[in-house]
């Protein structure tokens, strides 16, 4: 079935099970750039099946609040980037290094003393459970090869801009595989490229062009202003944002919800397809459909419908499940609001 009229979709994460995932031990700490097993409430041998059924929870959740578009809630996450990240030739995960997180503290981080390679596919088991077990169109996230470079120390290559070639190289391999697997979009997460806007400029940009190089699926990328429960300040714009208007990605997701982003900004991206923020996730109580509504009518003064796809700000990680599934069934009536007022 074709998508709707300003269809809707998370941008990537949901809210992981307490039986799961220790999410007060989550909460308490800056997102993990290196393995945080210890975070995992079920026995390692019977990880993967406590993750899959935590994702067919995440997976009736998205389809019960009625989204048009379907992730699998990256449930078997530590954090968005991290899985990936650890699992690549050239990187010592067990001596890591150190590097400054976009708040400005130490984070322990992959520690690169290698080529860093792909060795094998990372998320291709996880985009063939997501589309075993639902119709709809579905959505994987890939961290993006500038913000793994960001979050690297680099103890192997000549300069950053190099590193970063060679992510990208691994990740356009593995976007090539999940399309392959069955996945209709596939978002790259690059949130370091708010953060560090001159190296994006430099060397950010091209990495990404490189990772999605002979991709012929739907590509998107994420870009935002970190998540809400541990950045808690928004600038009033992006510091990148029009750059990306180069770039050969079709779809751009961003925050307008928390920040009350101008988004006469959105001009300056004529030809990309918007994934729109419109939920604000520094607050858990619920929107209502109308107050969802009212940040879709801001953007369709600078975008045409046609270019929009609803969704919250950033990912619904550290929500509760229960304000998760609220916050995204008010945003499903609050684009039926905005699509019966267009008249589709």
């Amino acid at each position: 079935m074709p998508l709707p009229l300003l269809p809707t979709s998370l941008v990537g994460s949901y809210a992981q099970p307490d039986w799961l995932i220790d999410r007060k031990g989550l909460a308490d700490r800056f997102p993990p750039r290196v393995r945080a097993r210890e975070l995992w409430r079920v026995a390692p041998d019977l990880l993967e099946t406590a993750q899959d059924d935590a994702t067919l929870i995440a997976i009736h959740d998205q389809e019960r609040a009625g989204l048009d578009i379907i992730t699998d809630g990256e449930m078997r996450r530590e954090s968005y980037s991290n899985r990936f990240a650890t699992a690549l030739e050239g990187v010592d995960v067990d001596n890591p290094g150190t590097a400054l997180d976009r708040s400005g503290h130490p984070n322990p981080v992959p520690r690169v003393i290698g080529k860093v390679r792909r060795r094998h596919p990372i998320q291709v088991r996880d985009v063939e459970f997501l589309r075993a077990n639902t119709s709809r169109r579905i959505k994987m996230t890939v961290p993006g090869p500038f913000t793994m470079s960001q979050q690297a120390q680099n103890d192997f290559y000549r300069d950053e801009e190099e590193m970063a070639q060679d992510y990208a190289a691994a990740v356009n391999a593995e976007v090539k595989d999940l399309f392959a697997a069955g996945a209709d979009i596939v978002q790259i997460d690059e949130p370091y490229m708010q953060a560090r806007p001159e190296k994006a400029r430099r060397y950010g940009l091209k990495a990404l062009n490189t990772a999605i190089s002979g991709v012929s699926g739907t590509t998107a990328v994420h870009i935002c202003f970190g998540y809400a429960a541990i950045i808690h300040v928004r600038p009033p714009g992006y510091s990148f944002l029009p750059e990306l208007a180069s770039s050969s990605v079709r779809q751009i997701s961003i925050e307008t919800a928390q920040s009350n982003l101008d988004c006469s900004v959105l001009e300056k991206l004529p030809m990309k397809t918007i994934i729109l923020g419109v939920l604000d996730l520094s607050d858990t109580s619920i929107e209502q459909p109308e107050t969802v509504a009212q940040r879709i009518r801001r953007a369709l003064r600078h975008v045409p419908a046609e270019r929009i796809v609803v969704a919250p700000d950033c990912g619904l990680k550290y929500l509760p499940r229960e304000v998760a599934f609220g916050k995204i069934a008010a945003m499903v009536e609050g684009a039926r609001i905005v699509r019966r007022e267009l008249g589709a």
